[in-house]
């Protein structure tokens, strides 16, 4: 089963302005793009993740499923549905939306800030 199969029969139905996510890149050590191993022991600065939306309540106006969104991973709410790991969060607390269905989006950054 390919996980965009998966994410399209959630058993659930997100309320008001909530926005379920599911994270890039589960937690632990990381690969800098020069291929160096940083242990998830490191002491980084306030680093802000990208992550793929499942599911939107709504009254979500910005975002869409399928689009890649900026988020603080300080601010979270975790929830396990049928053993994957999502986000739960607001839409006000998401920084960027990163998305191909913008307009002039083939020769920009592709953030909708």
């Amino acid at each position: 089963m390919s996980e965009n199969s998966r994410h399209d029969k959630l058993p659930i139905r997100m309320l008001h302005d909530r926005v379920l996510v599911r994270t890039d890149i589960p937690e632990g050590e990381r690969r800098s793009t020069g291929g160096i191993v940083i242990p998830a022991t490191a002491a980084v600065g306030r680093r802000l993740g990208w992550a793929e939306v499942v599911a939107v309540g709504q009254n979500v106006r910005a975002v869409e499923p399928g689009d890649r969104v900026l988020y603080d991973p300080e601010d979270r709410a975790e929830v396990e549905v049928r053993g994957v790991a999502y986000v739960l969060m607001r839409e006000r607390d998401l920084h960027a939306v990163a998305a191909d269905r913008f307009e002039g989006s083939e020769d920009a950054t592709g953030l909708y800030l």
